[in-house]
């Protein structure tokens, strides 16, 4: 229930509400109001709810008492890698799109591969997206840099209450398995767990290996706070300039364009105008000269047999740009007509 502002300013109201946004950094099914409340609200930063997304950043300035090592540097760089690769392949291309298919254990471990990226849980953030490109570049859109702003589409919009919710109506086809309920509710566990675990490596490197310089406090800075980090900007960039940066091979009803550099910051996800005239396909390089890491290595899995059925790019597609003349590119539709019908791909 949204509470009116006069109400507000009674602090019981006041505690009470912020306890909720406590309880909800480990439980983020708590809606005491209920999601539908929250998602009716208009756009507001609630900063005791982002009290965790503040510290990720915060904690990257621990490099000033750890230090730094070759190896720490580098379980950051690889932390960044795998798990950018789990954000585009798991939470992106699986559970998003449904581009390739798996088993139901293979389904709970992408899930599990994505939730350390600590992005949210992988029916929270498949909602999202799903609801992106039902309203891509339109008021709906909850990140829109051309509605909203680029600093909101970048940053703002996971901080406002109205986003929290897993909007569970767009992600029937997820919902029904509680192993992926329960890694969505309690999305903080895996990322703890995730830090844990370097810290625990740390330290044992530092005992039995004190020659690498590396303790368990430096792994944890750079492997999660400055890897994690990153890894959000990254991702990050796809909401935000991927609309703005780059060019255009197919009319689309947004300004989704392709980029060599967001492709390579995001392993593969920069072609994001191919992506949005076809959303099912795995790959989003459509192209041999588009590099697109996350297919090949998704390829590199289908032939393990851990998952199957990659879905192609069609050769509708693939004629439809042949047949756009030089002069359409880098046209877009202008984002101020009314919201259309998506194109059913």
């Amino acid at each position: 229930m949204k509470v009116p502002a006069q109400d507000l300013r009674r602090p019981g109201v006041l505690r009470r509400f912020s306890w909720s946004s406590i309880v909800q950094w480990f439980d983020a099914g708590h809606l005491p109001g209920g999601a539908e409340a929250l998602r009716s609200e208009p756009d507001g930063i609630d900063w005791v709810r982002c009290v965790p997304f503040v510290l990720l950043h915060l904690g990257c300035i621990g490099v000033i008492w750890v230090g730094w090592s070759w190896t720490s540097v580098a379980v950051a760089a690889c932390g960044y890698v795998i798990r950018m690769f789990a954000v585009t392949a798991a939470y992106h291309r699986y559970f998003s799109h449904k581009s390739f298919k798996t088993s139901r254990c293979g389904q709970l471990l992408l899930a599990l591969w994505g939730a350390t990226a600590a992005q949210r849980g992988p029916l929270w953030w498949a909602s999202h997206h799903r609801h992106h490109h039902r309203h891509s570049d339109h008021e709906e859109d909850a990140h829109s840099p051309h509605v909203h702003g680029f600093w909101w589409s970048h940053i703002g919009w996971i901080t406002s209450r109205r986003n929290f919710p897993t909007d569970v109506s767009q992600v029937k086809d997820l919902a029904r398995y509680p192993e992926l309920v329960f890694l969505d509710r309690f999305d903080m566990l895996v990322p703890v767990l995730y830090a844990s675990a370097l810290w625990g490596a740390g330290a044992w490197l530092h005992a039995h290996a004190p020659a690498l310089g590396v303790t368990g406090g430096q792994l944890v800075v750079w492997g999660f706070f400055i890897s994690t980090t990153a890894l959000f900007h990254g991702t990050s960039c796809i909401n935000s300039l991927a609309h703005l940066i780059g060019r255009r091979r197919f009319t689309t009803d947004d300004d989704s364009r392709n980029s060599l550099l967001l492709a390579l910051v995001t392993l593969g996800e920069g072609w994001h105008n191919n992506h949005h005239r076809y959303q099912a396909a795995a790959r989003q390089g459509f192209y041999w000269w588009e590099v697109d890491p996350t297919y090949y290595l998704l390829r590199a899995l289908s032939l393990t047999g851990l998952i199957w059925e990659l879905k192609p790019v069609p050769q509708g597609i693939y004629d439809e740009a042949e047949r756009r003349a030089p002069d359409q590119e880098d046209r877009a539709v202008p984002i101020s007509q009314p919201a259309k019908a998506p194109t059913r791909t």
